[in-house]
This record gives structure tokens, sequence and C-alpha cells, in this order.
């Protein structure tokens, strides 16, 4: 319970008891009430331990139904639960819920900033979610959920996507070249299911997160062979550099992995620093966090478990960090700066993201959703290069040469 509810909850638990059985008025019990309880003390004054041990496990999380997420789910949610052993199905629920998740929690900051403009302003609402489900002839579909021209986040994207049916040549090609036995000319099929996400904020001191959690399956028909993998990561691109956020960026998701394996952070680590690195400008994209692909290791069961252990931590490695930066000050040279290192994000996105090229190369594609990730705007710069010893080449000096912060 106390992991739960928090210390001043358990308090007043107690007091409440105690109250119970010495019959203290409502006055009294108000007086001694931690104030995020308040709105409930007219309950609690009426309410004995039994009733108090049945309202604690009514608030525990409620089973899903149609109505827990962003949109209706791709595939029927009634076949989802039918089939809930399956890791198909159990895959795409999860990346429905967090969704959903991340959305809200998104949607609490920039509700919160808009509420602090509005004495000035005078808007009445704030920016919300689009949320758009759609389909795909070929087999599957998605629900692409943006934000787009917020007061905190210039854009934000959380898409989920469902897609199957023939294994198109150039994915198979390269996936054979990272080591995968897919035989030529076979007939594979292929089912794959992610949630990914971008956020673009629109205060240069509020780093750029990415986040992108995947489970693939490719079968054989002729031979009945059946090959499975996760993948993912969460990384983050700063462009005004705070150590304090980095360090506390990396080691949440160093506390993730060591749930599991105390070698995955730093491979994985390493594994993002390679991955998220712009080869014609010798430079990395960001910060760094955690990539991982062909996860088929050491189980299907663990494996997945360890995703859902990277998911859980995507809000507590990045809402502290907007809400550090948020209302810091920030100048036109800050502005442009950002929209330069944007145009360093659109350029590995377009040139070199795996994702990218395996949603543009995949029949039906929704180019809409493949291209979410864009910020909606960037800049470049012929020939732009920092003043020396400014905070603008210190970043770069860091993305040249990527820190352990941890």
């Amino acid at each position: 319970m106390y992991q739960i509810f928090g210390n001043s909850f358990v308090r007043h638990m107690s007091f409440v008891w105690i109250s119970t059985r010495k019959r203290l008025n409502t006055r009294q019990l108000c007086r001694q009430t931690n104030r995020v309880i308040k709105s409930h003390v007219s309950v609690f004054a009426k309410s004995s331990p039994l009733m108090l041990s049945l309202m604690w496990w009514t608030n525990k999380d409620k089973p899903l139904d149609e109505n827990s997420f962003m949109s209706q789910t791709i595939t029927p949610f009634n076949e989802l639960i039918a089939n809930e052993s399956d890791m198909k199905s159990k895959f795409e629920l999860f990346v429905m819920k967090v969704q959903k998740e991340v959305c809200l929690e998104l949607q609490k900051v920039e509700d919160k900033e808009h509420l602090i403009d509005t004495q000035v302003d005078g808007q009445n609402q704030s920016v919300k979610f689009k949320v758009d489900r759609w389909t795909r002839a070929e087999g599957g579909g998605g629900v692409t959920c943006v934000l787009e021209d917020g007061q905190v986040f210039e854009k934000a994207g959380v898409n989920i996507s469902v897609v199957y049916g023939k294994l198109p040549t150039p994915a198979a090609q390269q996936m054979r070249s990272r080591g995968k036995t897919l035989k030529e000319n076979a007939d594979l099929k292929f089912f794959a299911c992610g949630v990914s996400s971008v956020i673009h904020p629109r205060n240069p001191n509020v780093p750029t997160l990415h986040f992108n959690y995947r489970y693939f399956e490719v079968e054989d028909v002729t031979n009945n062979e059946k090959h499975w993998w996760f993948g993912g990561g969460t990384d983050m691109t700063p462009y005004i550099l705070n150590e304090n956020d980095c360090i506390h960026f990396h080691k949440t998701l160093k506390n993730s992995c060591d749930k599991h394996n105390k070698d995955y952070y730093p491979k994985f680590k390493k594994w993002c620093d390679d991955y998220f690195f712009i080869n014609h400008r010798k430079e990395c994209r960001g910060i760094g966090g955690l990539f991982f692909d062909d996860m088929d290791y050491p189980n299907q069961k663990d494996s997945f478990e360890f995703v859902k252990s990277c998911a859980d931590s995507i809000t507590t490695c990045y809402i502290p960090v907007v809400n550090n930066n948020v209302t810091k000050g920030y100048s036109y040279a800050d502005r442009q700066w950002q929209l330069l290192r944007r145009g360093r994000y659109v350029e590995f996105n377009l040139i070199y993201d795996r994702g990218t090229k395996f949603g543009l190369f995949t029949p039906g594609a929704r180019y809409e959703s493949i291209l979410m990730s864009l910020p909606l705007v960037a800049k470049w710069q012929y020939c732009h290069s920092p003043e020396p010893n400014s905070k603008e080449d210190k970043l770069i000096q860091i993305l040249k040469t990527p820190r352990d912060w941890v």
C-alpha cells in the first residue's frame, strides 16, 4: 500500500482508523488530513477500516477493456483477449496501453502550461492530441496521435502500428544483412507491431525525445519455420546542454536495464551511440540512451518483460526534464540553433533510420505516419559552425565524442 499511495496516505489511513474507533467528528478529522486526501474526507470520516480496504482494492488497475486506449484496437478487442497468450496479441495490447499513458502525461504538461498562460493571452482551450485510426488494405493498420503547435510541444506524436502480410523483398534483404537466416525466394509472411514516438518541444532548453518498442515475426510458410525478435530503445536530443538532465535520463534507463541484466545498459548504450550516428557529419544525433534490436534472448517471456520495463521508464526519464526547463527563457539565437539541430535530426531519419526505411519499403505504407517523426520547423544553413568554446560548441564536442553519463 505504501508503494502505491505514499507515506502521507498511510499516515492518513492510520489516523482515520483511530478516529473511527474514537468517534472523532469530521471537523477534527479535516484538520489533520493531508491536503492530497482532503477531497475524500467526508467518505473517510464515515468509513470503517474494512471500507477503507475495499476502497483501496477498487482503485487498483482495472482490467483492460475497449475504452482503455486512445482508440479502438486494430485487431478486434475480443480476438486479442481470446488469444492473449499469443505474443502478437500481448504486444498489441501493450503498445496501445503505452500510447495512452504517454499521451496522457504529455497532455497534462501541455494543459498545465496553458492554464498558466491563459491569464495573459485569454485563450480558452489548450491544444489536444488528434487521434487518427487508419487501416491498411494489405493487412493491419495503426493509430496515430499527434499534438501540433502547442505551447510546450511544437509537435508530439505517439504512433502504434500493427501490420502484417507478405514480407517485401527489400525488407527481407535488410534482415539477412543483419544475420537473419531467411531463405531466398521463400514465401515469407511477417507480423510487425510497435509503438513509436518523437516529441519536439518549442523551448530550446527542453530536449527532443524519441522512443520505439517493437515486436517482429517472420514465418516461412514453406517449412512452417518462425523467427521472432524484439527491438527498440529510448534516446534524447538536447539543444542546450544540461548535464544534470543527461545524468537523470541515463540513470533512469540504467535502472530499468539493471532489473534484468547488468550487462544490458552498457551494451545497449553503446549500441545507441553507434546507431544514432550521422556518418556524413561525424556526430551523434543526440546524447544517446538505449538501442537494441534482434533480441530473441534469453527467451520470449523475459525479453518481453525487459521491453515493458524500458517502456515504463519513458515518462520517468523525460517528464522531469521537461518540467525543469519548460519555463526557462531563451534568445533568438537559441531558437535558430534549435532549428539547425532539428535539420540534423531530419537528415538522420531520412538517410539512416532503419524503421523509416522499413516503413517506406512496406506495401501500403502510410507516409503521414512514417514521417510523423519530422519536426514542424527545421533549418539548414550553409557551412554553419558554432563559435569555439560556446555552449553550442560544447554540445557538438559531446556529440562527436559520446560520454558515459553514469
